[in-house]
């Protein structure tokens, strides 16, 4: 996973200085800022040692092209890079309930990334699974849209997503993919156990490698004239569905 250099965002800074206060070189903070949603950062950062510099807003307009910094940065010292597939076994055997995973074969967009593991955060995903190649990393970008879920939710990047899925069923994790294709639905399915839930990437949806490793495959039923849904979007339906099964 390539590491950010940058976090920007209220949301994202926030759970950056919670969570890696000493991963923080400095703070970045655009002089017109609001007072009031800052002054809680700033004082926490001058806690931690943090040094604070003082730009215009168009000098941080500069280090953020094109993105919504909200007036503040952090420049990242030692960049997080997660964890991997060999610290997997140990993850897994430490949790108090049934695994709850998402895996995302190769998603491109970092928005829909980002988007992906707030929803993961919010569902109470226990980690998210991602392969290392032809998959967009954990960029600032990603950072921003996550709201602070890159930071709460363990990430584990995979060099072979393939002999991942494998080391998950010799686990006794079951493998869920979903394909518009499929002839079992969603709703229809039972994923209160042991579960990862694979989503593939925009357009060209899971791999055939990933698909054929999948023990069911599933549907989300589609009412309208659209075929499929927004990869994030579907993260969505399917991780709610399996949360309120889990938990009802």
């Amino acid at each position: 996973m390539k590491s950010a250099e940058q976090v920007y965002g209220l949301h994202a800074v926030a759970a950056l200085l919670a969570s890696r206060p000493a991963s923080v070189k400095k703070l970045v903070v655009a002089d017109v800022a609001a007072d009031r949603q800052l002054a809680p950062l700033l004082a926490q950062a001058a806690a931690a040692g943090i040094a604070i510099q003082k730009v215009s807003r168009r000098e941080l307009d500069q280090q953020v092209p094109g993105g919504r910094h909200q007036g503040i940065l952090a420049v990242v010292r030692e960049a997080s890079r997660g964890m991997n597939e060999k610290q997997l076994p140990e993850f897994l055997e430490a949790l108090a309930e049934p695994a709850f995973l998402l895996v995302l074969d190769g998603v491109q967009d970092p928005h829909n990334l980002g988007a992906c593991l707030r929803t993961a955060d919010a569902a109470g995903v226990h980690a998210v699974i991602l392969p290392q190649d032809r998959a967009v990393g954990i960029t600032p970008v990603v950072h921003k849209v996550a709201c602070g879920a890159v930071e709460s939710v363990p990430i584990f990047t995979v060099t072979n997503l393939a002999r991942t899925l494998r080391q998950l069923r010799a686990a006794g994790i079951w493998i869920y993919g979903t394909s518009d294709a499929a002839e079992q639905g969603l709703y229809g399915s039972d994923l209160q156990g042991p579960i990862a839930l694979v989503l593939g990437s925009e357009g060209k949806g899971m791999r055939r490698l990933t698909r054929e490793h999948c023990d069911h495959l599933l549907a989300i039923p589609m009412a309208g004239q659209v075929e499929s849904l927004n990869v994030s979007v579907a993260a969505g339906v399917v991780l709610f569905e399996a949360c309120r099964q889990r938990n009802g």
